[in-house]
This record gives C-alpha cells, sequence and structure tokens, in this order.
C-alpha cells in the first residue's frame, strides 16, 4: 500500500531518537503485537485497526478533525478514482456478496494535499483556526498517524473512517471551552455569611493533607497485607469479606480501598501469587525498598499508576459487585483521566466548584457544572468522554479519586495534579514541598506512651511495633507500651538492655522516662523463667550405651543431638533428615509412629513447576537503532530528515 510505504520512509528518516520517542509514546498498544522487525512491520503495526483504536482515544478536537477530514478527503478521490465494484444485485448468491465484501473498496486511499484539509475544516485564512490546524497536522505526522510525501501531500490511515463513523466531531474548535465558574456564591447562601476565600496556601494544604493521608494508608494497607494476606475468590477478585478487613486495617472506605488496592497492583508492590489455598495476594520485594523511601518518594508509582490505570476502582456499573484486584478493561479510563485534569487545569484559582456527589441526585446546580465541566473535557479527548456508557456516572467517581489523591482540590488541579498532568517524572518536586521528611526520633512520655509528631521513619516505626501497640493515628502517631508489648520484643531476640539502649538512641530527649525503665526490667525479669525446647524428631534406645555412643558421633554433629534422659536424645533436623544421617554413618534404625507402632516407609515423589521461558524487553533506543539498521551505541547524527 502506498501509505504504508509512505510511512515507512518517514520513519527512516528519523533519529534513533526520534524513533525511540516514538516507541515510548505507543508502547502499551505496540506491546500487543509481536516486536517488529522491519520498519515496514512497525509502520503496519502502527496503522493496525487495534492500535488505531487505542491512538485515537488520546487525540484532542484539533488533532481528531484533522485526522478525519483527512481520511475522509483521500478515500472520496480515491473512490473517484478507481471505483469498487458494484454491488451485487438483490438475490445474488453467496460467492458474489463475499466477493464484494472481500474487495475493500473502502480502504482505497489517495495523497490529500493539507491546504485542502484546511479548507474543509474552514481553517484557510491565518489565525487561531489555521495555527491550530497546522499544529494538530505536526503531531498527527510525529506520532505517526499521518505522514507527508516526498511532494508534501499529506496520507493517512485508511482505516480512520471505520474508526469514526459512530462519532459526530462537530465543527472544528481551536480552543478549549472553559468549564462553567463555580466561584460565585450560590443564590441560596444565607445573607451575611463570606464564603471561603481560596489561596494558593489552601490549595497547597488541603493537598499536603490528602499526600499525607494517603501516604500512611497505604503504609497500614500493606502492613496489614504482609502480615495476613488477602485471598481470592475462585471467580476472581478480593471478596467483600477481605475487603472490609482491609479497609479497617488501613483505616479508609471501602471504594478508597479497592482503588489503593488495584494501584498496589499496577505499582508491583504487591502480586498474585498461587499457593496450595488459592491465589493470595502480598507485598512483593519491591515494597522492602518502598519503605525505605521519603513519604514523596513512596507516592510516585502509586499516582504514575492511577494515570495509566484501565479501570476506575471505585465505580462499579450498576448490577455488578464490588471487587478489586482484576484486570481492568476500561480502556477509556486513562484518556479520561487527562481530559477531566486538563479541563481542571484551565479553572482558575477560587472559580472552582465542588466535587459532584457520587451517589445520583436531583438535577441541578452539581449537575449542570458536571455537564459543563464535561462538555470541556470532551475538547481534550472527545471520544473517551462522550457517548460511553455511564460516562457522567465513570467521570464522577474519576474526580473523586483525584480529590483523594490530592491532586485536586477547591474545584481546581494542585501543583501535584499539574505535575502529574504533564510529566509523571515530574512528582518528586511537588511531592518533596508536600510531605515533610521522616522522622528519626519519638517523644518517650510518663504515661508509657511513645509519640512521633509526624511520620516516622521505618527502622523507627519497626522499633515502636515490635516493643509498643500503635494506639492513635492522625497528625501524631501514639504508641502504647504494656507488659505484653515488652515481652514480645523479648521474645523476639531482644534483652533489657538491648531494648533500653535502642529505645535511649531514638529517644528525642536522649533518656527515657523512669516508668518505661522500670516496666522494661520488670518484665524481663520474669522472662524466660520456663523454656519450651524446639525439637524435630526424638531418637529413643532401650541401650544407653547406644544413646551415648550416638551422642559423642562427629559424623552425626549436623543433628544437634542432645540428651534429654538416657535413653532419649533429640535432634534438630526432621525424621527424615536424622534417618539418613543415621543410616549414612552405618545404623540400622526404623521409625516410629506417635501411636508406638513402626512406620512403614516409602519413598516420595518430587515434582517441580516448569520454569516460564523468559521473555527480552529491550530498550526503545535499542529497538530504533536495530530498525534503522544501526548498531547499538553506534554514534549518528541529529539531523532529522523528516516529520
Amino acid at each position: 500500500m502506498e501509505g504504508l510505504d509512505t510511512l515507512t520512509r518517514s520513519l527512516a528518516q528519523r533519529t534513533p531518537e526520534q524513533l525511540a520517542a516514538l516507541l515510548s509514546r505507543h508502547a502499551e498498544p505496540l506491546a500487543r503485537k509481536p516486536a517488529p522487525t522491519q520498519l515496514r512491520g512497525l509502520a503496519g503495526a502502527l496503522w493496525s485497526y487495534e492500535t488505531l483504536h487505542h491512538l485515537v482515544l488520546h487525540l484532542d478536537h484539533p488533532r481528531l478533525q484533522v485526522l478525519a477530514t483527512a481520511a475522509r478527503i483521500s478515500q472520496d478521490r480515491a473512490a473517484r478514482a478507481a471505483p469498487g465494484p458494484a454491488a451485487p444485485a438483490p438475490g445474488a448468491d453467496h460467492q458474489s456478496l463475499m466477493a464484494h465484501r472481500l474487495s475493500f473498496p473502502h480502504l482505497a486511499t489517495a495523497p490529500v494535499p493539507p491546504e485542502d484539509v484546511y479548507a474543509a475544516l474552514g481553517a484557510t485564512p491565518p489565525g487561531p483556526a489555521r495555527t491550530a490546524a497546522e499544529t494538530a497536522l505536526r503531531s498527527l505526522c510525529d506520532d505517526g498517524l499521518a505522514a507527508l510525501t516526498e511532494d508534501g501531500t499529506l496520507v493517512v490511515p485508511p482505516r480512520v473512517p471505520q474508526l469514526l463513523a459512530a462519532h459526530d466531531l462537530g465543527p472544528f474548535t481551536p480552543a478549549a471551552p472553559r468549564p462553567a465558574s463555580g466561584g460565585t456564591p450560590p443564590a441560596t447562601a444565607r445573607p451575611g455569611i463570606r464564603s471561603a476565600v481560596v489561596t494558593p496556601a489552601a490549595l497547597h494544604d488541603e493537598s499536603r493533607a490528602a499526600a499525607a493521608t494517603l501516604a500512611a494508608t497505604v503504609d497500614r494497607l500493606l502492613s496489614s497485607l504482609a502480615t495476613q494476606p488477602a485471598a481470592l475468590r475462585k471467580s476472581g477478585g478480593l471478596a467483600v469479606r477481605e475487603i472490609r478487613r482491609l479497609a479497617g486495617a488501613a483505616g479508609a472506605t471501602e471504594p478508597q480501598t479497592r482503588l489503593l488496592l488495584d494501584l498496589t497492583l499496577a505499582a508491583g508492590l504487591i502480586a498474585l501469587t498461587r499457593t496450595p489455598a488459592g491465589i493470595t495476594a502480598l507485598p512483593t520485594s519491591a515494597y522492602d525498598d518502598w519503605l525505605t523511601r521519603p513519604p514523596g518518594e513512596r507516592l510516585v508509582p502509586l499516582l504514575t499508576a492511577w494515570s495509566a490505570l484501565w479501570a476506575v476502582p471505585t465505580h462499579t456499573p450498576f448490577g455488578e459487585t464490588a471487587t478489586a484486584l482484576v484486570r481492568g478493561e476500561d480502556r477509556y479510563a486513562p484518556a479520561l483521566r487527562h481530559a477531566l485534569l486538563a479541563a481542571l487545569a484551565a479553572v482558575p484559582l477560587g472559580a472552582g466548584s465542588p466535587l459532584p456527589p457520587q451517589a445520583p441526585g436531583p438535577e441541578g446546580g452539581a449537575g449542570a457544572t458536571l455537564e459543563s465541566l464535561l462538555r470541556a473535557a470532551a475538547w481534550y479527548r472527545p471520544l473517551a468522554v462522550t457517548g460511553q456508557p455511564t460516562d457522567a456516572d465513570r467521570a464522577v467517581h474519576t474526580l473523586h479519586e483525584a480529590a483523594y489523591l490530592g491532586l485536586t482540590a477547591h474545584g481546581t488541579l494542585t501543583p501535584l495534579g499539574h505535575a502529574l498532568r504533564t510529566d509523571p517524572q515530574t512528582l518528586d518536586e511537588p511531592l518533596r514541598d508536600l510531605l515533610p521528611p521522616l522522622l528519626e526520633q519519638a517523644h518517650f512520655q510518663a504515661d508509657l506512651t511513645a509519640v512521633v509528631p509526624g511520620r516516622p521513619a521505618a527502622a523507627l516505626a519497626g522499633l515502636l511495633a515490635a516493643a509498643a501497640d500503635r494506639e492513635s493515628e492522625s497528625h501524631a502517631v501514639t504508641w502504647r507500651f504494656t507488659p505484653a508489648s515488652v515481652r514480645r520484643a523479648l521474645d523476639a531476640g531482644h534483652t533489657a538492655h538491648s531494648l533500653r539502649d535502642d529505645l535511649t538512641a531514638a529517644s528525642a530527649t536522649g533518656a527515657l522516662p523512669q516508668p518505661l525503665d522500670y516496666l522494661i526490667q520488670d518484665t524481663a525479669r520474669t522472662h524466660g523463667r520456663m523454656r519450651v525446647l524446639p525439637t524435630a524428631c526424638c531418637i529413643r534406645s532401650d541401650d544407653m550405651a547406644l544413646i551415648g555412643e550416638l551422642a559423642a558421633h562427629r559424623a552425626l554433629r549436623d543433628l544437634g543431638l542432645r540428651a534429654i534422659a538416657p535413653t532419649v536424645l533429640v535432634s534438630g533436623r526432621p525424621p527424615a533428615a536424622t534417618l539418613e544421617a543415621l543410616r549414612a554413618a552405618g545404623y540400622a534404625p526404623t521409625l516410629e509412629s506417635d501411636t508406638g507402632t513402626t512406620t512403614v516407609e516409602r519413598l516420595p515423589t518430587h515434582r517441580t513447576k516448569t520454569p516460564a521461558a523468559p521473555r527480552g524487553t529491550g530498550a526503545p533506543l535499542a529497538l530504533a537503532q536495530r530498525l534503522l539498521g544501526l548498531p547499538a551505541g553506534a554514534p549518528h547524527t541529529t539531523e532529522a530528515g523528516g516529520p
């Protein structure tokens, strides 16, 4: 096809960096196809129906209009130049009908001069419309959704009209409409009461409170999963019982818990693991590294995952059961988020509207404001905002999720929301401003409590959790020491001296209150007065000389044999390992059951899983160099010969 040839030549004229940027922008849809080995294969993947369906969801109004208009003009000209076969007469046989359908006359295309596209859009004279159309065309060429021939005409994918046949894009609108202002006090407000003035400081404070709450909630949620993994239903997803348990442990609502579970799964902090009892969700090794990071850095993977999540986790369609940790199928969700955040970014400070209620309510103020916001958002992502099932409900829940994550406040974007919308890689700076560094010390008080006025570091939280019970959590976290909690620390390996030294080092004053010191000493004084001996199995024999010989045998030293009676030895190894060691040393023991009878031994059979074949994931730049025929790491010019 001429269009694919033109796109292939356009891709070949790019530098490795430009081609790698294109591969990165389209990484998600291209990952669903085999990795291309030639530029022609990449061109075919970009213009395939499946990839185009994903990409057009993320086009704003000007780019979508330019693409659709160029495709319509191209196909009209191709049909006039080479008309397809006439439609079969009524009553034609099956073969005639199939021959006509397989001729694909609707896929014929012809190059289109850009000026014809501008004229069809009413953007011929210089002005905002012409500038918006030209910018949109350049963006389409950069993204591989259009290509310019050598004589400057435009070639677009032939399947675009099929994708857009059911959508009415309306007239060409070069600039996004603004949402209706909600800053004016409503007519129902009581006279004499002034509405609160929204300042940048208020916006910052609300975003900071949301971020701090989010960091603490995720910490508690993952800690609960680490202690007790959550079991999934056989049909998939978490049961309501598990969601409620985790919501109580995290201190969040059930919808918020579903959101956080999906975010932590997408961020790789938890994983679904198959066990003999079924599939369970538990933290991964990345969780341990996550605990060592500052609070701001902890939120970066979660917010990044939210922007790309194929679901609105807090929204449950009518008739379905609310669950979490299921594969998202809502491909419109990422584009919907981008559109709503972009529309809110245009709302001046103080002119925002309150969040619409999540539950359906009477028509009126909030409904009219939501309609205005959706109209503005539809300019940024026309195919993802309107015309989708329950689009208003999904939008409302998306707005509440954004507010819970600290991305919006008072009806507009926070600095954190602006950073996520612009580039998720820039989230570090606003998060560093929102969340203070972790605290390394606590204030120990005479009422046997320890207070951390902020977010405790992982080491401090671990020490206090080992020796005290968490009592409350708000802007300050409180732990309470009890005899049982101190005994728990002693059971975990602490001594009275080591525990007192560690707590003193963590004290903001460098000393411990006398009641806490007495509690540690009194608990340690009674700790260990009786002992439980761990043993894997016992060896018994009526021959006391044989028992003494076994206890002194060098070859049996690894068993850790200890005499607890003249005729009884305890072994630190399980029965099978103990039998094997005794037989290797030349003895002939038998296995005895717990009832005292001799057990008949049978050789066990072992099974192992077939390891999965590793999948290679090359970096976009390395793939770009291979497609361009350049060796990896080879020097190259930075001149761009194509769009």
